[in-house]
This record gives structure tokens, sequence and C-alpha cells, in this order.
């Protein structure tokens, strides 16, 4: 949960159900779908995360996905036991020992270790299925893996970090990267990036996937789609809302100031010691006092309040306009290598993706760069990525990791 002068920060999102428990259900009411988790390496524990994912794959018939996240701030790791939080140089060797545990475990069974249930076949057809032993310095861990091989061997991983650490972590590991940069030439520099990192890892380009979060609006015609992306985005952000995302860079108070009226001359406090506690986007800028500098002088320019400037600066429309504009900008995009496709985020609830699904996937089918059918049964195999690499069983090939 995230706070705000020691308040649950109750404007966007209240409550943050169990992911698993979510996914489950869905697996149960969907046939294509992927059910991609986010869940932290940083307080959790390989045997029990992987034991939940294994299970998703089975329920869902190998559709599972993890989105591999950690966490950096203390109020995160006060609800656990270990308590604090890992500093910056710890998260992602931790999230790699990580994941590597869960892979051992998950490669702990083969797919022939479960018999035919004949009567005659024992049903473990290998004694030694399930065993693993791992062993490094964040983790020693030994026993037998509960969950028999998933449909998908390993769920598809996602990766959502951007930090240097982050892309190293993706292109060594993931197999898909869900990533902020939705504008073009952003997209282009974050794609060379990191794609460019992979060989270093072993890896070719179809390896990993980038797909950046878009969101859209689908108008008749071009104007009237940005008026309606004007129009949600005054709606989504009220007077106190942009007060609130205005403090989140200041690490101050500012409630006293009028959201009608001008940005605060005063400079914002730098620091770790946030007011927003758990709000991961109050370290994406990396100098508040040059970020507060740059948005005075946009406020002064434009001639825009407090407000007006929360929703420019914060504004989530990746695609506006007609559906034959969006689905050709969206093309562009993949066809230029600024990405490999896109995890779309309606900017409405419960039915903003229908405008997307009932006018731009024609047109994207015409062009033909979008399924018309499911290539196979797995969220991997849609994805087109590539078969898992490494063989089956691997953890008894291997014994302990160092």
């Amino acid at each position: 949960m995230r706070e705000q002068h020691g308040r649950i920060y109750d404007l966007d999102v209240v409550g943050r159900p169990d992911t698993f428990s979510v996914l489950a259900a869905l697996a149960a009411v969907t046939d294509h779908l992927g059910l991609v988790g986010t869940i932290n390496s940083t307080f959790n524990e390989p045997f029990d995360v992987a034991r939940e994912f294994a299970t998703l794959d089975h329920l869902s018939d190998g559709r599972a996905g993890w989105n591999v996240v950690t966490s950096w701030d203390a109020f995160t790791g006060e609800n656990f036991r270990r308590g604090g939080y890992l500093a910056q140089e710890d998260r992602y060797t931790r999230a790699q020992s990580f994941l590597s545990a869960a892979r051992e475990l998950w490669n702990s069974w083969s797919a022939g270790d479960l018999g035919t249930d004949s009567g005659t076949d024992p049903f473990v057809t290998d004694p030694a299925a399930g065993s693993y032993e791992f062993a490094d310095r964040h983790f020693d861990i030994r026993g037998r893996f509960s969950v028999p091989r998933s449909p998908q061997g390993n769920p598809v991983v996602f990766q959502a970090g951007d930090s240097d650490e982050g892309r190293e972590f993706a292109a060594a590991n993931a197999d898909a990267i869900f990533s902020r940069h939705s504008t073009y030439d952003a997209g282009r520099a974050f794609y060379t990036d990191v794609k460019r990192r992979l060989a270093q890892h072993g890896r070719s380009p179809e390896d990993l996937l980038i797909l950046p979060g878009a969101t859209f609006v689908v108008g008749d015609t071009d104007h009237e789609a940005q008026e309606q992306a004007h129009a949600i985005r005054r709606q989504q952000v009220s007077g106190q809302t942009a007060i609130n995302v205005l403090e989140q860079l200041w690490n101050r108070d500012l409630s006293s100031y009028d959201p009608e009226g001008p940005l605060p001359e005063v400079d914002p406090v730098p620091g770790q010691n946030t007011l927003a506690k758990g709000r991961a986007s109050v370290r994406r800028h990396e100098d508040v006092v040059a970020t507060a500098r740059e948005w005075r002088e946009r406020a002064v320019a434009e001639k825009l309040s407090i407000r007006e400037l929360v929703i420019e600066v914060t504004g989530r429309q990746s695609f506006v306009g007609s559906p034959l504009t969006i689905a050709s900008q969206l093309n562009h995009f993949v066809q230029n290598d600024a990405c490999d496709g896109f995890i779309l985020v309606p900017h409405l609830t419960p039915t903003g993706l229908d405008p997307f699904v009932d006018r731009v996937i024609p047109l994207l089918q015409e062009l033909g760069v979008y399924r018309t059918s499911y290539e196979g049964t797995t969220l991997r195999e849609n994805l087109g990525l590539p078969p898992l690499r490494d063989g089956v069983g691997s953890a008894r090939a291997h014994g302990v990791a160092s």
C-alpha cells in the first residue's frame, strides 16, 4: 500500500488483492489470455513463489508469467520479518539469485517424471523427481519441489525496471520487458540499448520482447480523440490529486497551495526520506530541483496552473486519434524498432479496451501485423518466443548452484 503524510493514498487505488488469487480466478474463465503477476523478489522466498507460479501454469494450461520486480523502500520492508530494505547494489543480485533458485525448482521435474497411471507403472517414474539443491550468498535451500513440471516448464519472465541494473538483469534473464518508454524516440533508444546487451549473455534479439505500456484514446477523427483525451485527463486529475502529485516531487507539504494557482517558488527537498512512502515513482527524477525548475519554466511559458501542469507532465495517453491513425502509429513503432509490441493500458475501466478491440485490431489484421488466430496454447508460444533452451530436469543434472 502507498501512503502520503502517514495516510493511505486512496485517490487512485484502494487495496491490493493477492495476485495469485486473482489470476487463478481469471484462469478459470479465460482460454487464451496470458496471466502475468508482479511478484517481488526482495521479500518473498523462492520455494513459495516457484510453487505458486507452477500451480498457476497448471491451472491455466500454460499461460502463466512472472513480472520480476525488486523493492527499494523500508516502508514496504516493514511488512516482513526481515524488515528494512536492501541497498541498491544488492537488490538485483538477490533478484538474480531468486530467479535462478526458482528455475532450479521448476527444472527439478522432467516432462516424463509422471507415469500414465495405468495401474502397472509407478505414478512417479523417477524417484529423484523434484529433488533440488541451491546455495549462494542469498539462499541455501534443498529438498523436494512439490509441483510436477508445468505445461511451459517455466513461466514467461517479464521485467519492468529501467535502471542500468534493471536493463542488465532483463538482458540476462527476461523473456519480455514491460517498458515505460512509449514515445517513439525514447522507445528506439531503449530498444537499441537493451537489445545490444543480449549478445554478452549469449542471447539473440528475438529472445527478448520489448513491450511498452501504451494507453490510447480512439475517436471518429483525430480532433475528436484529442478532445476526448483532454476531457478524460481533466477528470482524472482533480485539484487534490494535482497537489499530491506535486508533493511527491517537492517532498514538502503543499496543501496550502491553490491547485488553480502558480507552482511553488520554494525548491523541493532532496533525499530518500520521502513523504510519499511505498511509491517508486518518487525516485524517477534524479535531480528533483532541476525537474522543478523545468516544470516552473514550462508553467510560465504556457501559462499553466498547478493542475494544468500536472495534467501535462503526467499525461498517459500514448496514442490518440482515429482508428487508422492509431493502427498506423502502432505499426510504425514496431516496424522501426521502437518496440516489439505493446501492453495496452486502458484509460477507463471496465470497458476502456472495447474501442481498441472493435476498431483498431481489424485494421492491424488487414495490415497483416496482428494474428487472426492463436499460434499455440501457451503464453510463450503466443508471444512468439523461442522454446526454453535449458533441458528439463536441469536441477538434478547441475546440482548445487554457486
